[in-house]
């Protein structure tokens, strides 16, 4: 059974730092390419970064220079490092493979209000 299970969000002021982690069961992490994603509120799914099996990694315009994206295969563990926050970060962060494959989780909430 897939499990992504994304955690370490939380309410942070203008310009500070988050951690996500997205901790996973059932899959093939050390191949699969493992993406983030956000939905604000109104708003469609965006992808936010990704990373690939070979530790390659791409980024959104709007994150990149402020978002790092790694992995640990051991762990079978995605993170996102955020910082610089914005209020226009401010979303319900998930993670997947890119193209989704699998059900989605619960999500983290990110919250950037002063």
């Amino acid at each position: 059974q897939v499990q992504l299970v994304e955690s370490g969000g939380g309410l942070v002021q203008p310009g500070g730092s988050l951690r996500l982690s997205c901790t996973t069961s059932g899959i093939v992490f050390r191949i699969a390419v493992m993406t983030w994603y956000r939905q604000a509120r109104g708003k469609e799914r965006e992808l936010v970064a990704t990373i690939g099996s070979t530790f390659s990694t791409n980024y959104a315009d709007s994150v990149k220079g402020r978002f790092t994206i790694s992995r640990d295969n051991a762990k079978k563990t995605m993170y996102l490092e955020m910082n610089s926050l914005k209020p226009e970060d401010t979303a319900v962060y998930y993670c997947n493979t890119d193209p989704p494959e699998w059900e989605w989780g619960q999500g983290t909430q990110v919250t950037v209000d002063s």
